[in-house]
């Protein structure tokens, strides 16, 4: 996710790591090419037969702006959703760890020393989330949360985060088991697994329904069309401005196409998506802390104005 400078203007207006200039800059060159040789070639010859009327063009991009409008729209809502869903999983998350401390007895050794586990178990469930829906599969980040021999019996798992509930699970009723946890107090906590599976569902849902292909294909090509016909629409009324007038027409209808892009899965590790990696950071230290962990890894920072 790119880091809002503090000074916004002028910081904003020359940025360009990670927008949408960075990304369409190279199609702006090519528009401009190609609607300045077409106004050479008028100029120089009088090539009075590629003047168009400016009609269509406005109608067509009137039409346009609404369209790249709903789509940006739904891009947006996607990538809202997701950040709604990592909220709650944060939340769920402190409230888990609250619990366990709570309703779990922490009067025998045993036990407290399953207060420990629960929680780091926990914390590599989380990072586990990140890893599936960024498709991943750094074992050494679940490392320092579990012991070898869980570690070892995940690679073979296709959902690692839904295997270590389960795990989580099974622990709960070995716990009610030994009388550590009052029976009562058992569907509490397995609420709070139920909720985080919740929270997982969402976020797949959005990972793996993208915004549909075709839609998506019309919207490149209509834009493309669009650009690489506007030199013909205003070459009569501008002359020899027609690549400025192209390429700034070009960059709002691009970059509102190339924005929508970006946020359709926040998932992943774009400049523009969730930055997944920070908020599992400051779920792991707030959950580790209250049982006890002394040394916390410094919390993510940005890099280049980005924060993944």
């Amino acid at each position: 996710m790119l880091v809002k400078p503090r000074r916004e203007f002028p910081a904003l207006l020359l940025k360009v790591r990670g927008t949408a200039l960075a990304q369409i800059w190279p199609l702006l060159v090519v528009a401009g090419l190609v609607s300045w040789g077409l106004s050479w070639l008028h100029e120089r010859f009088e090539l009075h037969w590629i003047e168009l009327t400016l009609a269509p063009f406005t109608l067509v991009g009137l039409a346009l702006s609404i369209f790249l409008g709903f789509r940006n729209s739904a891009c947006y809502e996607r990538w809202w959703e997701g950040r709604k869903l990592w909220g709650r999983l944060v939340n769920t998350s402190r409230s888990y760890a609250r619990q366990v401390l709570t309703l779990v007895r922490s009067d025998d050794p045993a036990a407290a020393a399953l207060h420990r586990e629960l929680v780091d178990r926990h914390a590599a469930y989380v990072h586990a989330l990140r890893l599936h829906l960024r498709e991943q599969r750094t074992w050494e980040e679940l490392a320092p949360f579990l012991p070898a021999g869980e570690l070892d019996a995940l690679r073979t798992q296709r959902n690692v985060p839904y295997a270590l509930t389960c795990r989580q699970a099974e622990r709960h009723r070995e716990a009610m088991d030994r009388g550590w946890l009052d029976p009562f107090h058992l569907p509490v906590l397995e609420a709070a697994l139920t909720d985080l599976l919740d929270i997982q569902g969402g976020c797949e849902r959005i990972k793996n329904t993208p915004v549909p292909l075709a839609y998506t294909e019309l919207t490149h090509r209509i834009v493309a069309l669009y650009v690489l016909c506007l030199p013909f629409g205003v070459i009569d009324t501008v002359g020899a401005l027609t690549p400025v007038v192209v390429v700034m027409v070009a960059f709002c209808f691009l970059g509102l196409d190339a924005v929508g892009s970006q946020i359709e899965n926040p998932f992943e590790e774009d400049p523009n998506d969730l930055p997944l990696s920070q908020l599992s950071r400051m779920i792991e230290n707030d959950v580790r802390q209250r049982v006890g962990h002394a040394e916390l890894r410094p919390d993510v920072q940005p890099e280049r104005g980005i924060l993944l």
